[in-house]
């Protein structure tokens, strides 16, 4: 009894060895993944944007141009394989058989790459998300020892992936739990704090600054109300970006030649970035400018029918990228609208009632509050924006904002474009 008993303690901590030695190389690789997408993206999305603003004929040049590459990379080197995001990750997770297959690396990191440098109108975190998951996805394949933690090792993956993207492990963890895996084992723990480390620690050795520099230095308790508010807005806003994407994805679905999509896309997405060039790429651009002149901003007119029309083009635009065979998803987008959105709302606030508060803090908490009704994952889009602009001042009031509007986007619509499951 006692040799029976040796023997299975000797098999458990021969289990535990090599699921922390495969969690840290899942999240080696996976950060090495992120960073180096994202530094490729910055660099790239800059020079393209650069060169669009001096010439705006690139406006109309660069979305034809990328998408149609995307097209032939699809149809010649990756097996005429459609890219179907994070619904990708839960097909496989729910299955016992069915794998992330190991071209779904290369595949979404070149096209999210693609897609965002040439102007479509999205972010690489859901490449990102969907290459590294299929890290972990290939690394538990690798020895019948890890089929049990088939979950487990994917959510490393993608918790490494959010890691590098937003310089925040507790994000990482959250979204991977939030969202994918739905539940905690002792494997999720072992595996997940591993990897995020070892994400963190590359991170940190390679001095990564955070994403937006902001000073946030207080926030007053009469201006409750307010955030409240902000985060009703901001459910209303995320459910119209879901319904967007839904709707122009069931229309273009009818469309039967694909490079019609293409065509199309292209002509909206480049009138679009041609009027509002604010809406090309990521957006960050547009974000980190407006961040940095919230104080200087005189609510006029203009200003106030530009900002509308972007908040209600943006997520048409993005969905018209997604649709036309663009890779990305609605994490930067959500950034973006919540961004504008929190700006836009302290400013009318300030001017017509002299309400005198932060426009600064209405971003940040615009784009946790958006995030988080557009995921349903309020604790994800916390930490997350935290994260990305390395302070934790407003954590209470973007607390209260991420449960208000995700429970406000649930109330108007239950699905968000990761759960919707057509009618057949």
């Amino acid at each position: 009894m006692k040799t029976t008993a040796q023997i299975k303690k000797n098999y458990q901590l021969i289990k535990l060895q090599k699921l922390v030695i495969v969690s840290l190389l899942i999240g080696f690789l996976s950060a090495l993944l992120g960073i180096s997408l994202k530094k490729m993206t910055e660099y790239y999305e800059e020079i393209f944007f650069h060169q669009a603003t001096v010439n705006p004929f690139f406006y109309i040049l660069f979305p034809v141009f990328g998408l149609s590459v995307i097209y032939f990379l699809r149809q010649y080197l990756f097996k005429k394989k459609e890219n179907k995001g994070i619904k990708e990750i839960f097909e496989s997770t729910n299955s016992k058989t069915k794998n992330l297959p190991s071209y779904k690396i290369p595949s979404h990191t070149i096209n999210g790459l693609l897609t965002v440098i040439f102007g479509g109108s999205t972010g690489i975190e859901v490449s990102t998300v969907v290459a590294t998951a299929t890290i972990g996805s290939v690394a538990q394949q690798k020895e019948n020892i890890f089929r049990q933690y088939k979950t487990e090792l994917i959510c490393a993956g993608i918790a490494a992936g959010i890691t590098a993207l937003f310089s925040s492990p507790i994000a990482g963890i959250l979204f991977a739990l939030e969202v994918i895996s739905r539940k905690v084992t002792r494997a999720f723990v072992i595996s997940n704090l591993i990897a995020v480390s070892i994400a963190f620690g590359l991170l940190t050795l390679l001095k990564e600054a955070p994403l937006f520099s902001v000073t946030i230095t207080t926030w007053h308790l009469r201006a409750i109300p307010y955030f409240i508010l902000l985060g009703i807005l901001a459910g209303i806003n995320s459910v119209y970006l879901t319904k967007c994407v839904l709707f122009f994805k069931s229309q273009f679905a009818k469309i039967s030649t694909h490079y019609y999509k293409i065509i199309i896309g292209s002509i909206i997405l480049s009138i679009s970035l041609f009027i509002f060039p604010q809406l090309y790429g990521e957006g960050y651009h547009a974000i980190k400018g407006i961040m940095n002149a919230n104080n200087e901003i005189p609510l006029t007119f203009t200003l106030g029918f530009t900002f509308l029309s972007i908040l209600l083009l943006k997520p048409i635009v993005t969905s018209i990228t997604l649709v036309s065979g663009g890779d990305g998803g609605v994490f930067a987008p959500s950034l973006f609208i919540g961004a504008f959105l929190g700006l836009l709302f302290a400013l009318l606030l300030n001017t017509f009632f002299d309400s005198q508060i932060i426009p600064v803090n209405f971003m940040v908490i615009g784009m946790a509050a958006v995030l988080s009704a557009s995921i349903h994952a309020p604790f994800t889009a916390i930490f997350l924006v935290c994260g990305l602009t390395n302070n934790y001042t407003l954590f209470f009031p973007i607390l209260a904002a991420c449960l208000i509007s995700k429970y406000t986007a649930k109330m108007i619509y239950p699905n968000t474009v990761y759960t919707f499951v057509p009618s057949i």
